[in-house]
């Protein structure tokens, strides 16, 4: 019998990245998006005609508790649970409403409890289970004109080394990877210049793909059990 896992923020980027390589490796999926319904339909039919594998497509908004209870009653059971979704903000601190604040912390954090809280008992159901954060290296370094996402992603790391060592005992694994700079959607709004003077400081020297953000999540999910609360980084030496 396939694993289970649920991939959410899965319509683009690097979810939809995710939800291929996990596909091909015979994982069942539950799939969100916010917005792009269509698109995550369009996504879930090709995985399941191309892999054979069982593919739901719920669209759910991340940041409401409400909605993501609403989505657990179409998951019964659970192997893998893979935080994703996530927005950002740009723009100064002293401009950002309270309203987009409360957005990305939500979205970006309170998002990893709302699931987790009901994942963790279809994984103690099964005595094992796995859950990875997608966390940003900004969370531990800060980023200017982004401090909602930086801080939003430092509690990222925050939860996901504290909860890993609550569920230690049941044979739970935790871990977060944090991305360097990906080329995604997100990223969209750098000017040519900016993506540039970036990519200086990156000894790779180049942005990361979104495959790559997928490997790194599948050897995660292949470490053995002792492997826990950890921030894995992927980018590309920049740290």
């Amino acid at each position: 019998m396939n694993k289970k896992v649920l991939i959410t923020g899965a319509s683009r980027g690097i979810g939809e990245a995710i939800a291929r390589k996990l596909a091909s490796e015979h994982y069942d999926l539950y799939l969100t998006c916010h917005h792009s319904e269509e698109k995550l339909h369009t996504l879930a039919t090709w995985l399941e005609n191309e892999y054979n594998v069982s593919v739901g497509a719920f669209l759910c908004d991340m940041s409401s508790n409400r909605e993501v209870e609403k989505l657990f009653r179409h998951i019964p059971s659970l192997d893998v649970l893979i935080n994703n979704a996530g927005i950002s903000y740009f723009g100064l601190l002293s401009e950002m409403s309270p309203e987009s604040w409360n957005q990305v912390i939500n979205t970006n954090l309170s998002s990893l409890f709302f699931t987790s809280r009901k994942a963790i008992p279809l994984m103690l159901q099964k005595h094992r289970g796995k859950i990875i954060n997608i966390s940003s290296v900004w969370g531990s370094h800060g980023a200017s004109m982004e401090v909602a996402y930086s801080a939003s992603k430092g509690g990222v790391n925050g939860f996901t080394k504290a909860l890993a060592k609550e569920l230690a005992p049941s044979g739970i694994q935790v871990n977060a990877i944090a991305c360097g700079l990906i080329n995604t959607e997100m990223n969209l709004r750098l000017s040519e210049a900016e993506r540039r003077s970036l990519i200086e400081d990156i000894p790779a020297d180049r942005m990361g793909n979104t495959a790559e953000v997928a490997e790194m999540v599948y050897s995660v999910l292949s470490m053995p059990s002792y492997a826990t609360g950890q921030i894995f980084t992927i980018d590309g030496g920049w740290l």
